[in-house]
């Protein structure tokens, strides 16, 4: 009020306010987090052996903000149970050798997939084992809650590795000794991949179309 009357501001001024306050509030308000994922994304891969054999397929779907279905269907397995891993980068080498100079298939998707910096057992990408039936045949769908569609995609992409043997998830009680350290418990191999052997297939994780 001035001198009893209502003060009454430029339409100029209030007009410039809007334009600075309106485009703003759209971009915090839209801004993605780092927490956040589309329900309904989706990802797959095409699973080969390291001679270029068609395995199975695995498709990755995201079923809600924090949970990912991963379903697998595959064919051409040795019989009993085996490693089913996500490693952290996409690219199914199998031509790759150790630092020996050995063969080893697909040492190129590098380790397992992990958010975290955990032990193995609680790697993000670490799935349950594998059991392929009497035909080498496998299916299994399960649901993980430790990555999402996306964090799979990222700059150096990941890949579905399957082992040549079981994995033990680390799960090695400390009345046992290693065979290599004499230390009671796990160690450097079983903590790093559950002694589940060599990589016998890989698949490139890709968004799907």
């Amino acid at each position: 009020m001035r001198d009893g009357l209502p003060v009454r501001r430029p339409r100029s001024i209030a007009l410039a306010v809007c334009l600075l306050t309106v485009p703003f509030l759209l971009v915090t308000a839209g801004a993605p987090t780092g927490a956040s994922a589309t329900t309904g994304a989706s990802a797959r891969a095409a699973v080969r052996d390291a001679t270029g054999v068609y395995i199975g397929t695995v498709t990755l779907r995201q079923t809600g903000r924090h949970t990912v279905q991963v379903s697998l269907k595959a064919s051409r397995l040795s019989v009993g149970f085996h490693g089913f891993h996500i490693h952290a980068v996409g690219i199914c080498d199998p031509k790759t050798t150790d630092p020996a100079g050995n063969p080893a298939p697909f040492l190129s998707a590098g380790p397992h997939f992990d958010l975290a910096g955990s032990g193995h057992g609680n790697h993000a990408g670490d799935l349950p084992a594998l059991l392929v039936s009497r035909g080498g045949t496998a299916s299994v769908t399960v649901e993980s809650d430790r990555f999402t569609v996306t964090s799979l995609l990222d700059r150096d992409g990941s890949a579905i590795i399957i082992h040549a043997s079981p994995d033990n998830l680390a799960n090695i009680p400390t009345r046992y000794v290693s065979t290599t350290t004499g230390a009671p418990g796990p160690d450097a191999a079983t903590l790093g991949t559950g002694d589940a052997g060599a990589r016998t297939a890989c698949g490139v994780v890709s968004r799907s179309s």
